[in-house]
């Protein structure tokens, strides 16, 4: 491998086209022909995306001389030999509103550097410089948003950045156009927000509230940050949610009127939600960026890298980050219960929680989770909800069995003084064997049973130790996420089926395992149309069957494709499958001792 740095440039040639152009050039290339490689995934999401399918054109020259270019497989290119320097140029189409890959419009540029960025071959610990240049338009008053280190481009601005190597240099996404910025500190490390899209939000509240937030997952640590900076890169749209960790920044879209406004003082439902968002990428500084299992150390991005401990690094992501906005008195114990029975409903409302493991859904995520279709909630459980709920009952099992000594806190101090600071992968066993050592338990029947296995998990119990009671409700209708006491008259009888508007009727979404739709044969794509014999629209079928009496038999017409169907369906109670958390009046004692070492006093 050469140790000269491998030298790009990447120029929104085409704002209006949705087209970077984008160099790379090796000093010294593989004299048998230089292969350039885009990787086939993004670190952090489970799916093979193929990034090479955007490039529009590629072609290669050394010095004034142009050379062959032929592609190699479908994510790589074969440069003819050369004795350099060479030149691979091509060009991206990049219209991907998501945290994931590239878009360019007139009014901003963002990019993932898997998305934009080819390897060449041999050269993967080579120092990387990148040259991020202006558009055309010199009028455009663009800046850039970037964590990546600057070589000489001036703060926020077009120039010279680097990296030490290609997976650093993919590690830290861009931002370039008009934007808001905001900064304050946490931890003595100073913080960006960068506010993309149209919107009106509070910036001093949100750097304070954001400021308690990372505080809060800085000291959990007990260490000093592992970063020098950090970057919130933020986009407002209408309707949006997302986000996507990276070492020292993470990428978020989220829906306008969930950030806070000047006027609404309110801690708002969609404001605590990206706010969570929020917590949950920061967490994810330490829990998979640093703290990684062994299967992605380092990344393999040509295909599938396969590891059993999403339901960890996804799951306990998804418990504390939430956990963090209680803890630092963002929201009180009321809300953060809310919280928890909204993430139990999600798990108790789908099937497939008691087919698939945690461990099964993690290696399938890149096929499954990723992948999913009409049947999915009747077979496959998220690893992110229902690991929150593993992670949430191993605290507690912790915390109770040791007598307050130990809880799930020392084990993530644990991993990340093992595998975050050393770099050491966490093996396939690495994350139940540690839980064991720190806490001197024998853990092994948790694990099989609530990781390994798919038996219900004893919340409930473990939630009455610590003061906390779980209770269960019908859903109040299509739209009742939990996690409250219902506060509308719940339906009579239900279909078991999710549904949208269609032009004509209702499309069946999904059909629930064993549901009254079920039964009576209806099935994904179906167009509901009549409900006993009359007309309804897009929003009436929950309403209409909601108003009879179970047991009752009532005729649906719909329409599989071309063909109009009846159906007799029997109207079903609703299950109780909608979850909530209360607060013991008076749990005792030793249960407020422990409620209280939880969730932190008021």
């Amino acid at each position: 491998m050469s140790a000269d740095p491998i030298h790009y440039s990447i120029h929104p040639s085409d704002p209006a086209g949705h087209l970077y152009t984008v160099h790379c050039t090796v000093q010294r290339p593989d004299p048998a022909g230089q292969i350039m490689f885009m990787p086939a995934w993004i670190p952090g999401s489970y799916m093979i995306r193929d990034f090479a399918r955007n490039v529009v054109r590629a072609w290669a020259r050394e010095g004034g001389r142009e050379i062959t270019v032929e592609r190699a497989d479908k994510s790589s290119w074969r440069c003819a030999p050369a004795t350099g320097p060479l030149t691979f140029g091509y060009q991206v189409y990049a219209y991907e509103l998501s945290v994931r890959a590239a878009y360019l419009d007139l009014e901003r540029g963002y990019f993932n550097g898997s998305s934009v960025f080819v390897l060449p071959r041999g050269h993967e610990l080579s120092p990387c410089l990148v040259d991020l240049l202006p558009p055309d338009d010199s009028a455009s008053n663009w800046r850039v948003a970037t964590t990546l280190p600057r070589e000489d481009a001036p703060e926020l601005g077009f120039g010279r950045y680097r990296a030490a190597d290609y997976e650093t240099l993919i590690d830290h996404p861009v931002e370039m156009g008009r934007f808001d910025l905001a900064q304050f500190d946490a931890g003595g490390v100073p913080h960006q927000l960068v506010l993309s899209g149209r919107q009106r939000a509070d910036l001093e509240r949100l750097c304070r509230d954001l400021a308690r937030v990372c505080e809060q997952h800085l000291a959990l640590f007990q260490d000093a940050a592992p970063m020098q900076r950090y970057t919130f890169l933020t986009l407002a749209v209408g309707e949006g949610y997302g986000g996507l960790e990276h070492r020292d920044s993470c990428s978020l879209i989220c829906s306008r009127n969930d950030l806070p406004r000047p006027w609404e003082p309110a801690m708002s439902e969609g404001y605590r939600g990206f706010l969570g968002l929020c917590s949950h990428e920061y967490f994810h500084t330490w829990n998979v960026k640093r703290i990684k299992p062994a299967a992605f150390s380092p990344y393999r991005l040509e295909a599938e890298s396969y590891t059993t401990l999403l339901w960890a690094f996804e799951g306990i992501t998804s418990y504390y980050d939430d956990l963090a906005l209680r803890r630092c008195g963002l929201v009180d114990r009321v809300s953060y219960l809310q919280l928890l029975g909204q993430t139990a409903t999600r798990v108790y409302r789908g099937s497939g929680r008691l087919k698939q493991s945690l461990a099964d859904s993690s290696f399938d995520a890149w096929t499954k989770f990723y992948r999913q279709d009409e049947n999915s909630p009747n077979a496959i459980v998220s690893y992110y909800a229902k690991g929150a709920l593993v992670a949430l009952a191993l605290d507690l099992e912790l915390r109770l069995r040791s007598d307050g000594r130990c809880s799930l806190d020392q084990v993530m101090r644990a991993l990340w003084q093992r595998h975050g600071r050393t770099g050491v992968g966490v093996p396939e066993d690495g994350v139940e064997r540690l839980a064991a050592e720190v806490s001197g338990l024998d853990l092994d029947e948790f694990f099989q049973s609530a990781v390994h296995g798919v038996a219900e998990l004893p919340l409930a119990e473990r939630l009455a130790d610590f003061g906390v009671c779980l209770q269960r409700r019908p859903a109040a209708g299509p739209d009742d996420k939990g996690g409250t006491a219902a506060v509308a008259q719940p339906p009579r009888a239900v279909l078991g089926v999710r549904s949208r508007p269609a032009p004509h009727g209702a499309e069946i979404l999904h059909v629930l395992e064993g549901s009254a739709g079920h039964q009576a044969g209806l099935a994904a794509g179906d167009v509901v149309v009549a409900v006993d014999g009359l007309r309804i629209s897009g929003a009436e079928l929950h309403e209409r069957v909601a108003a009879l009496p179970p047991g009752v038999s009532v005729s649906l017409h719909a329409f599989r494709r071309d063909e109009l169907k009846e159906l007799q369906v029997i109207a079903q109670a609703p299950p109780a499958d909608t979850i909530y958390l209360e607060l013991m009046a008076d749990p005792g004692g030793a249960a407020t001792a422990r409620r209280d070492a939880w969730l932190g006093g008021e």
